[in-house]
């Protein structure tokens, strides 16, 4: 799931299109719907600033980072340009940026549920299109696999406690103010420590890797739920 290149040596041009498409499509899809949950919840809650610069849209290239994007294909981790948010304009500044950092993962649990729901519903469609055209069944299998699979990834990993992640800013609002503004000035080293924990601690990637292995299979479920009320 991370530190892994979309692109392996010797494929071909076809495969490695289709290889690109399927990540990058999902991955598209899973930032967008979580960097509008940011906004849309600070702007609920009373920050304008996402809404200001454009930022409260499903367009995701308002959302991309070029160089995250590049990433997710190269080193099979990528990130989207965070939505700005103003916690000094909040009401209850700490309670309602833990409340707008927890939109962001909730919102791929959401759609993972979704993806997982409607690849229950079309299981036998897709199976029917084996006997027309094997390659798109293929591919939309796999695709619909893989948006669960990239937004239960981007859930998990954004609720780690580690600065700039969603988690962190969950986590530490239990704790008071002066501690709370200490912590949150690490922001700024916190991607380089995520970096390094991802392409350096071969342990941190099983964990990952595990707890998305154990979510996606959980998924399964609710596929087979909405599989039998169409059979």
């Amino acid at each position: 799931m991370f530190n892994r290149s979309v692109i392996q040596p010797g494929d071909s041009v076809e495969t490695m299109i289709i290889s690109v498409l399927l990540i990058v499509i999902p991955f598209l899809l899973g930032i967008t719907v979580h960097e509008l949950a940011h906004g849309f919840t600070a702007y609920r809650l009373g920050d304008n600033t996402a809404k200001s610069m454009g930022r409260l849209t499903l367009n995701p290239i308002k959302h991309i980072d070029p160089f995250g994007l590049l990433m997710i294909v190269f080193a099979g981790f990528g990130f989207a340009k965070p939505v700005p948010v103003n916690m000094n304009v909040f009401k209850h500044p700490k309670k309602f940026m833990a409340v707008t950092a927890f939109a962001g993962p909730l919102s791929n649990i959401i759609l993972a549920l979704f993806f997982a729901f409607l690849r229950g519903l079309l299981a036998m469609s897709l199976f029917n299109l084996d006997f027309q055209s094997p390659q798109v069944a293929a591919f939309l299998h796999s695709l619909i696999n893989n948006i669960i699979a990239i937004n239960l990834m981007l859930a998990v990993f954004n609720m780690l406690p580690i600065p700039p992640l969603d988690g962190s800013k969950i986590l530490f609002s239990a704790l008071p103010e002066q501690s709370y503004y200490r912590l949150m000035k690490l922001e700024r080293y916190g991607f380089i420590v995520l970096i390094a924990l991802i392409f350096f601690v071969p342990q941190f990637n099983s964990f990952l890797t595990n707890a998305i292995s154990t979510l996606f299979g959980s998924f399964w479920y609710v596929s087979q739920v909405a599989f039998r009320l169409v059979n």
